[in-house]
């Protein structure tokens, strides 16, 4: 049994959550006399992971957990974690009473500290893990609510350990992290490539593109994600000038939460396909807004809000300065297209200020880089055109722009 020490704390994490509400909060059950006592000083999240690891010491828990995971159509199979808990009911046989029960608190406590937490995922972010793991009581959970914090990962007894953030470890993590999926919008279907069935009529071939400036082909250096985040979520940024200012604004973005023509999806390091990343109007545009300016393609690994950069305004501004003065500020690029050749060529940056704030909550996003044309770069790689040039000049990436 938890000693009263033990106990106090964990109903002393959830105060936070509580004060806000009316109710008195429940008369906390014994926990299982296996049980670890909860850490002191542990945050919500870490408090949450740790009833979810516990309730996963019964295996009929777990083999829900399993199908759960299994079953998702989202991206790497993950879970709603609010939804995950909601999905019981007030039954007591649901998944938030089998944590409350396994962890030794009130089941109400327990709800009411997963509605006052930040929106949470729950899923196996590693490939090999979520290929490997059988629903066996070997398994961690683990949370991490900024990229590259060291996860903090409970077993199905309570005990908590600190994982190396570049490294995942053999035994199988449920990640329980900060919400970077859409769970509102329906996801794609999965479907068999290979079981012999065909659409009846034909699918309509796809409409011809947009005239503008498009990306074929990517590769990157690194993923620029943490483990415990799972796939990358890269994003091309069009920054251009803000106003009549020196200062830079984001115009367009192409990712994988835009819809069509500027969806865009690289889950590893290369990528190939074709999605614009301004249109032909758009450029136009901005060219009569902004004569003599030309835009920046900038690249981001975004971490928690689609299509925003995140960034420390210092270090985008850093990152940006030590690009245009290892290039001369040629390090933009505009539509040189002539009535025999369309082209995206080189042309000078004379924005270098980044204005907007980082957010003080959500996570910074990674830095990729800014597409200099390898021309102007003095390297250059087979069927790429364009290299992506992080902080400190570093080479992070290599792709292909084109004027369709």
């Amino acid at each position: 049994m938890w000693s009263h020490t033990s106990r106090v704390a964990a109903l002393a994490l959830l105060a936070g959550a509580l004060a806000c509400s009316d109710r008195p909060p429940g008369t906390a059950p014994e926990a299982p006399p296996d049980v670890a006592a909860i850490p002191s000083g542990a945050t919500q999240p870490e408090l949450l992971a740790r009833s979810l690891a516990l309730a996963l010491g019964d295996p009929a828990f777990r083999a829900h957990v399993k199908g759960e995971l299994d079953r998702s159509p989202f991206r790497e199979h993950k879970l709603s974690f609010q939804r995950f808990l909601a999905a019981g009911g007030g039954s007591g046989s649901g998944a938030l009473a089998t944590m409350a029960r396994r962890t030794g608190l009130a089941t109400a406590d327990l709800a009411r500290a997963a509605e006052r937490a930040i929106p949470l995922e729950m899923y196996l972010p590693v490939p090999e893990h979520r290929r490997s793991w059988t629903g066996d009581a070997n398994v961690l959970v683990a949370t991490a609510v900024a990229d590259h914090d060291p996860p903090v990962a409970f077993d199905v007894q309570g005990n908590r350990q600190l994982l190396d953030p570049e490294r995942p470890p053999a035994t199988p993590v449920i990640a329980v992290v900060p919400v970077e999926t859409d769970f509102a919008a329906a996801p794609a279907a999965i479907g068999c490539l290979s079981c012999g069935f065909f659409p009846w009529p034909p699918l309509p071939p796809p409409p011809p593109a947009v005239p503008g400036l498009y990306l074929t082909k990517a590769h990157f250096v690194d993923d620029f994600e943490g483990w415990l985040k799972g796939s990358p979520e890269f994003e091309v940024h069009i920054l251009g000038q803000k106003a009549q200012t020196d200062s830079l604004t984001d115009y367009q973005c192409a990712g994988e939460k835009q819809a069509a023509p500027y969806y865009f999806n690289q889950d590893a390091l290369d990528w190939s396909g074709s999605v614009m990343l301004f249109s032909k109007t758009q450029l136009d545009a901005y060219n009569a807004a902004h004569p003599g300016q030309n835009i920046r393609v900038f690249v981001v690994e975004d971490d928690d809000t689609a299509c925003q950069i995140k960034a420390d305004r210092n270090l985008l501004n850093d990152a940006i300065k030590a690009v245009d003065g290892a290039y001369k500020a040629i390090t933009a690029g505009n539509d040189s297209s002539s009535s025999a050749q369309k082209t995206f060529k080189r042309a000078s940056a004379f924005q270098k200020l980044w204005a907007a704030l980082a957010s003080l909550i959500n996570t910074n996003d990674e830095l990729v880089g800014n597409a200099v044309e390898d021309a102007v770069v003095g390297i250059s790689y087979p069927g790429y055109n364009w290299i992506v040039k992080g902080p400190s000049n570093v080479t992070n990436g290599w792709i292909t722009l084109g004027i369709k």
